[in-house]
């Protein structure tokens, strides 16, 4: 019960936030008529009230309306990170007037008064910069939330030279963390799944992550993804969220219980799921070897159920391997240290954070600051690793600037 008395700790501190920020709103009005700068700080503290309030209530919103989930939290949320990156442009210009003033105390007091410049005082632009890009991550964070089922296909074709011939031209599709239970649209999802077949490949591998917790998300996602079908077949492995590890679970009985659930599922819908194992793809007389592991990072808060040794033992004599791993660290601190002839593997898990700049030549997003490869193809001598950007999403109910992909791999 005592935790209870701190929780009154978030609404003052952003009323705090509210505060400051209210500062950047007289500096930009005070050019405004009397008349509307009370209209300017009247909306500004009617919407501010009615934010702290929904935050305050919105565990009991989230509990009485599950749709609100996520993007409440981010219309609020986004909101109150706006109004702090408007904070960080404020204290900037806080700190540069107080080495200011100090700078002219000490110059007074050996020079005479300083007289101040003309112009545009650089504390009304500091406070317009600060709100224009808080406003517009803001604007981004909202627009974003129509383009989580904009599915973006990625067509690449890459060369190998120990590729049997008989593979020359073959088609690989790659998708990716999925996240059924994040998903609000099959009709949606199904044009996503339409675009797949459209590619016609002649092999089609998931790299992890179908459900956020539970195998029941699935629902009704999986006569949808159920229509999938290639040639070669489909091939799934698994990723972080799929063991049930960030749920609740009476005894570790019941969370078997739920992987089983899981894993009858992807045989249902016809996907092979690898485990640590690996099968062998023939064409034209000539083989190659595709293994699939458990979720293995590198990153401590993530799991290492993965073996890999286990999935390569009997491949070394197929002359051309692709790798499905769910996590894309797990390249450079296994695959290309012990694994050199590993010629491909395929990842997922970073999602491009739903968040980012992509355009030719460049891309960022904040996740790049946490994994060294998080979207699209790396290469490394002989080797090759390709992030998939995912073809669903998961907490924030969007996507700004990294688009849900299907990836199509031609080898050569």
């Amino acid at each position: 019960m005592r935790s209870w008395r701190y929780i009154w700790v978030v609404p003052i501190m952003v009323l705090v936030l509210d505060l400051y920020v209210f500062q950047a709103v007289k500096a930009v009005s005070q050019a405004a008529s009397p008349r509307l700068r009370a209209i300017i700080y009247g909306v500004y503290w009617v919407v501010s009230i009615l934010s702290l309030l929904l935050l305050c209530f919105l565990p009991n919103l989230y509990r009485r309306f599950t749709w609100m989930q996520g993007y409440a939290f981010f219309v609020i949320i986004g909101f109150y990170l706006a109004k702090l990156l408007t904070a960080v442009f404020l204290m900037v210009d806080d700190l540069r007037r107080v080495i200011q003033w100090i700078a002219g105390r000490l110059l007074s007091a050996t020079r005479g008064a300083v007289v101040p410049s003309d112009g545009i005082s650089r504390s009304v632009f500091m406070s317009w910069l600060g709100m224009g890009v808080g406003a517009g991550i803001y604007a981004s964070l909202l627009y974003g939330f129509s383009n989580k089922y904009k599915y973006r296909v990625r067509r690449l074709r890459l060369t190998f030279e120990n590729l049997p011939a008989s593979f020359k031209g073959f088609r690989i599709v790659q998708i990716s963390d999925i996240h059924t239970g994040s998903l609000k649209n099959p009709a949606a999802v199904k044009r996503g799944v339409d675009m797949v077949m459209a590619e016609k490949p002649d092999l089609i591998l998931f790299t992890g992550d179908l459900v956020n917790n539970i195998a029941p998300e699935v629902g009704e996602y999986q006569s949808i993804f159920g229509c999938l079908t290639a040639p070669m077949g489909i091939y799934s492995t698994l990723g972080n969220h799929d063991y049930g590890d960030y749920s609740w679970w009476e005894n570790a009985e019941s969370k078997k219980a739920n992987l089983d659930h899981l894993m009858r599922i992807q045989n249902e819908m016809g996907w092979r799921l690898l485990m640590n194992e690996h099968v062998v793809l023939e064409r034209g007389g000539e083989q190659i070897a595709v293994l699939g592991v458990e979720n293995w990072s590198a990153k401590s808060r993530f799991p290492k159920y993965g073996k890999l040794d286990q999935a390569y033992a009997g491949a070394e004599k197929y002359p051309f391997k692709i790798l499905m791993s769910h996590d894309p660290s797990h390249w450079d601190a296994e695959v290309r240290r012990d694994y050199p002839d590993i010629d491909l593997t395929l990842s997922g898990h970073t999602h491009g954070m739903q968040f980012g700049l992509e355009m030719p030549g460049f891309k960022w997003s904040p996740v790049q600051y946490v994994y060294r490869e998080w979207a699209g193809l790396y290469e490394e001598g002989r080797q090759k690793l390709y992030v998939n950007r995912g073809f669903g999403f998961i907490g924030y109910p969007g996507r700004v600037g990294i688009m849900p992909e299907i990836t199509v791999i031609e080898l050569a």
